[in-house]
């Protein structure tokens, strides 16, 4: 099978994790005997460099030929500590969401064993966690109406959402609790909250659509403190785009790093996988990237593309590089490797899934067989 893929490294560490992922894409063409076409497209603070333009309309162009698009993280320190920066590397990323229709976004949270220690939560609390969170993502405050007086002493930003925006997403996240442990929970404000109550009826009729999954709700606060307090009761969370931006952000910490966490960026015609972590600008260039969340991403590129057995295999390969130890020193501070080592690993258990430890002692030296 040939697959075009749009490639976007973006900012900082972007570039060095994707990498990553796309050895394991190859290594899975190896195995599969599948091709994957990548086209490189710009987007963020590089953009704004080479281009004035966060999202050069190249880049649209190229995503939207692609079959899915892998893209790395976005900004800079120079835009972030810029409070009067009229252009910032985040509007390319907002720009390609609505340009794309990728309205909805989906982040697993799972407790990985290796990891359970690291968590800043009780283990009890933790264990069995397992969490697909489904957040809208085009709609809500941050596309909103936006008003600052002429004085600069008041601002408003306006939060909008219709029947459409939410039926869309909401019966996506219905058909993945179908597949998973039957539960959703919708999380709003419907107390306070005028389009919440509106996305609370919209999914309560949804819901009679889907008899076999029992639906709950839970107000953001409310959910904000569950999260802690028991994140493995939650099955499926459907949300609206501000609380899904930080339950999402919250849920990261209980897995112990951030360095594992996945996500998607669905539409009706297009896709886009990529890290939760953002540009970290400070480890760019050193090789100490974990790219796990990256080559996770590919993984769920791939189950998009229905190539279920192939992104199974990435899995099982992430998990035996945490049980080796065989991790970037965010996991492993005595004895780390670097970001291309855990590539490399990734991509020689692919190839070789029946005898992982096979060439171990050729990726350490920088010698696997694959390269």
């Amino acid at each position: 099978m040939n697959y075009n893929i749009a490639i976007i490294p973006g900012d900082g560490i972007g570039p060095e994790v994707t990498a990553q992922a796309t050895k394991a894409l190859d290594a899975i063409a190896d195995m599969f005997d599948h091709h994957f076409t990548y086209t490189q497209a710009l987007m963020g603070a590089c953009a704004i460099d080479a281009t004035g333009n966060p999202l050069p309309e190249e880049t649209i162009d190229i995503c939207e030929a692609a079959d899915a698009i892998l893209f790395g993280a976005i900004g800079h320190p120079k835009y972030d500590n810029d409070p009067n920066a009229k252009v910032r590397p985040e509007q390319g990323l907002l720009r390609l969401r609505k340009s794309l229709g990728l309205f909805c976004n989906i982040r697993p949270v799972k407790a990985y064993e290796q990891l359970i220690d690291r968590s800043p939560l009780k283990k009890e609390r933790i264990i069995g966690t397992d969490i697909s969170i489904y957040r809208e993502l085009t709609g809500g405050i941050y596309f909103g109406e936006k008003h600052l007086s002429d004085d600069g002493q008041v601002a408003s930003d306006g939060c909008t959402y219709s029947v459409e925006e939410i039926s869309r997403i909401a019966h996506l996240a219905f058909k993945e609790a179908l597949s998973r442990k039957r539960k959703l929970t919708l999380v709003d404000k419907a107390n306070v909250l005028e389009t919440s109550r509106l996305w609370r009826k919209t999914v309560t009729e949804i819901g009679k659509e889907y008899p076999e999954v029992a639906l709950d709700f839970l107000f953001v606060d409310n959910a904000a403190m569950q999260m802690i307090l028991n994140p493995k009761q939650f099955d499926v969370i459907l949300t609206e785009n501000l609380f899904g931006d930080i339950i999402s952000d919250e849920a990261s910490v209980i897995g112990g790093s951030i360095g594992l966490l996945a996500s998607a960026s669905i539409g009706a015609d297009n896709a886009l996988f990529e890290p939760i972590h953002g540009s970290f600008p400070q480890a760019t260039g050193k090789d100490i990237a974990n790219p796990l969340a990256s080559i996770l991403s590919a993984a769920m590129l791939l189950r998009h593309l229905n190539l279920h057995k192939e992104a199974t295999l990435i899995e099982k390969a992430v998990e035996k590089s945490l049980e080796l130890n065989f991790t970037t020193e965010d996991l492993n501070a005595e004895n780390p490797f670097g970001t291309s080592k855990v590539g490399d690993f990734i991509a020689d258990f692919i190839m070789n899934p029946e005898d992982p430890n096979r060439n171990f002692e050729n990726i350490f030296v920088g010698q696997s067989t694959i390269i």
